[in-house]
């Protein structure tokens, strides 16, 4: 095993609180009766008058025990980076370690939607009447499938898109148009596809830490991006393939912002045109400029900008001239959404238990971490101003963005359920709060991320 020179990065934890042990704990404690809570509240609610329209509140799932074959792979690979993570992370070379990450994390999401089986798991994940493959063959003209696009949007007209087509720009859709064109149609590569995809992220986050705070900061990190709970709903849903063009994009950003990379125009150029994809995947996305937005702030630079905004526009103007009108299409969007559950489920429920949600997703490791992020926020506003701020204080405003962000989705109103698979762009940036944990305790934390996802993929049947 190749091993990196020790000069290359600080052992032992991070300065940011040693102590702090009892807090973590009780920060854990505080999601779980947040979830025990919307639970609760959540099925009297339901009972009474049936206007959550999730069967497990506050997540979309059924009560289903069960066993597949990923019963025993799941275990194993959560197993083999609780053992073996913080010291690989801690040893490894960068670019055997970036490998490992993906690795890694390809096989969590993997063996978590084997548990379901292939075809329930992931072959038929993205061919129900709600999916975008339903309508692949409406877009034998791709010009004129996207001319009339906006016309399908309400429920009422003939034709009208399912929900998952309906509720995000044509770009998501044109994902999977085209994987069929070149001869991978179908639920199968198209589950792939969002699996494969989607595990990048892992390391795409990885990278970006490292080129805003250090390369302890990033390794420390490193096993709880991977073995995160939200990989549950990573495989199999598009919003995971969301999820890694969002982060490459903030990456690639912060590689250009920072300089750390060969040709920082071509960053910057990518991690616009990146954006400006992300925004034609999914309307909400658009949130994702709060942590590019704090990437240059960090940097203390302005310079990739007129790049990057070049790049933005790039996909923007591509889909305009073809005839889909963005600003149209979120408007019909917004009167569909309260045409359906979205205008029947409460907010005064939801804008507190998307956040249950969220915290099933993230897991108590990174709960403990958030509770020494808000700890720390204070001094990290109050230091930015002189540009000396150290690396779990950078960490520490990265992930302040990142809920930032999730908290503009929640107070809108249009994140009502479902916050688990939609959220995952954001919750992403917040797995990271992780590595200002103490050093001694990694596989403790480990072990109970692994578990949340465990029970939850095991108990339940998720949605969508």
């Amino acid at each position: 095993m190749k091993t990196v020179d020790r000069t290359e990065h600080v052992t032992g934890p991070l300065p940011a609180q040693r102590s702090g042990h009892r807090r973590d704990l009780a920060a854990a404690g505080v999601g779980v009766v947040l979830v025990a809570a919307a639970v609760l509240i959540g099925r009297a609610v339901e009972n009474a008058d049936h206007t959550l329209y999730v069967r497990w509140p506050p997540l979309l799932a059924t009560w289903y025990p069960h066993l597949g074959p990923g019963t025993w792979a799941a275990p194993t690979v959560a197993v083999a980076v609780i053992a073996h993570g913080p010291v690989l992370a801690d040893r490894l070379r960068r670019r055997a370690l970036l490998l490992s990450c993906y690795a890694a994390s390809l096989a969590w999401v993997f063996s978590l939607a084997m548990i379901d089986g292939w075809d329930r798991g992931i072959a038929l994940r993205l061919t129900t009447k709600h999916e975008y493959l339903r309508v692949i063959g409406r877009f034998d003209d791709i010009g004129a499938a996207l001319h009339g696009f906006n016309d399908h949007i309400l429920v009422g007209p003939p034709g009208n898109w399912p929900a998952h087509v309906a509720g995000h720009p044509p770009g998501a859709t044109l994902t999977f148009v085209l994987l069929d064109r070149i001869g991978l149609g179908g639920g199968a590569w198209a589950g792939v596809w969002c699996i494969v995809t989607g595990a990048s992220a892992a390391v795409a986050v990885l990278i970006a830490v490292r080129a805003l705070t250090d390369e302890h900061t990033a390794r420390r990190a490193a096993p709880f991006v991977v073995l995160a709970p939200v990989a549950v709903w990573a495989g199999t849903s598009a919003d995971g393939y969301f999820t890694a063009v969002a982060a490459w994009s903030v990456t690639l950003l912060a590689l250009a912002a920072t300089r750390t990379v060969r040709s920082p125009g071509a960053a910057a150029l990518g991690a616009g045109l990146l954006f400006g994809l992300t925004c034609y995947l999914s309307y909400g996305l658009t949130l994702i400029a709060l942590p590019l937005l704090a990437v240059l702030v960090l940097s203390r630079t302005a310079r990739p900008l007129p790049l990057f905004v070049l790049g933005a526009l790039v996909v923007p103007v591509a889909f305009t001239l073809a005839g889909f009108n963005w600003w149209e299409a979120y408007h019909l969007l917004v009167e569909r959404y309260y045409q359906g559950a979205g205008g029947l489920r409460p907010y005064s429920y939801w804008v507190w238990a998307n956040l249950a949600c969220a915290a099933i997703a993230v897991g108590p490791a990174t709960l403990a971490g958030l509770r020494r992020t808000a700890a720390a926020a204070p001094r990290a506003v109050r230091t930015l101003r002189t540009g000396t701020t150290t690396a779990p204080l950078r960490l520490t405003l990265l992930v302040l963005a990142a809920f930032l962000a999730l908290s503009a989705a929640d107070l809108s109103g249009m994140s009502k359920a479902e916050t688990e698979r939609i959220w995952q762009p954001f919750l992403l940036w917040l797995l990271p709060a992780a590595a200002l944990l103490p050093a001694p305790r990694p596989r403790g934390w480990l072990t109970a991320q692994a578990a949340v996802a465990l029970a939850v993929n095991h108990l339940l049947w998720t949605g969508w």
